[in-house]
């Protein structure tokens, strides 16, 4: 399954590029609305892009009388919808709000936003308390600037998640040259794009290997081949980011890609290549059939 990153895609402005995904991520909603962060709150930089935008969002209310309604209308793909909070209450609260509804197909619980300030209680407390707000599935968004991702996935394994989500964002900060002061107003941001790469994958390998749950795998990726990788690597369902800012036809092409790139490997089907990261006999078999 090819998603989007939450918030990396305005699916009411460009519908047409979200119809190509097999499923929408919903930009991060909280109880309340929030401004988010003071501008600037993007920058380009060499390695990837920063922003600080700081969970901006219409609030819980509004999103799901007003713009889950109007996602639904325009998408005919399977909708996700991404939660944050802080407090345990607070994503439980939204967990129940949703319960129930036949328009969203799973719950991405945001645990690992790096652009708010207020501290939330404990991965596996929250979604332990997601857990019993709601049946629909769970997916706990995890952070790789944890000093062992995999101890906290196995947390939220136990605590009930259905999946994870691998990686978010990770703080960096850019200067202006002319002045050396940071770019954003904030002062750091969240660092995406390809510099990404290698930390999702051992994040997936890790987690994968730690738990066996699906995983949706995403950080810096650009190609099929970056997208063929995760899913060695052990995501079940792969999530464009950055890339969706500059390439609109970006979902099609990495999809096209990702078919040929299993083929170029020796499998019929991307799926094929599942978790291969971990099995070495599986890489020993394709390389003998390579040289046969």
């Amino acid at each position: 399954m090819l998603l989007n990153a939450s918030g990396c895609l305005d699916a009411l402005t460009a519908p047409e590029v979200a119809r190509q995904l097999d499923g929408f991520v919903t930009k991060t909603i909280t109880p309340l609305p929030r401004e988010g962060n003071a501008p600037p709150r993007i920058a380009e930089t060499a390695h990837g892009m920063l922003n600080a935008i700081g969970l901006a969002n219409p609030g819980r209310e509004r999103f799901l009388s007003q713009t889950l309604p109007r996602l639904v209308s325009a998408l005919d793909i399977p909708i996700w919808v991404s939660i944050g909070g802080f407090s345990a209450a607070d994503y439980a609260e939204t967990c129940a709000a949703i319960h129930g509804r036949d328009d969203v197909a799973a719950v991405e619980v945001n645990l690992s936003c790096p652009n708010v300030d207020e501290a939330a209680d404990s991965a596996a407390e929250i979604v332990a308390a997601c857990r019993a707000a709601t049946t629909l599935p769970l997916y706990a968004k995890l952070s790789a600037a944890h000093a062992d991702v995999a101890e906290v996935a196995r947390a939220v394994t136990a605590a009930g998640a259905d999946g994870l989500s691998l990686i978010n964002t990770l703080r960096g900060v850019a200067l202006d040259p002319r002045t050396l002061a940071p770019v954003l107003a904030r002062g750091s941001g969240g660092l995406s794009g390809p510099s990404l790469k290698p930390v999702a994958l051992h994040a997936v390998r890790a987690c994968h290997a730690a738990t066996g749950l699906p995983i949706v795998g995403m950080g810096g990726v650009q190609t099929g081949q970056d997208a063929l990788e995760l899913i060695a690597c052990g995501a079940r369902h792969v999530a464009l980011g950055t890339v969706l800012f500059a390439d609109p036809d970006a979902p099609a092409r990495v999809r096209a890609e990702l078919a040929a790139a299993a083929v170029a490997v020796g499998v019929a089907e991307p799926d094929d290549a599942y978790g291969f990261a971990s099995k070495p006999e599986k890489r020993l078999d394709r390389g003998q059939k390579a040289l046969a």
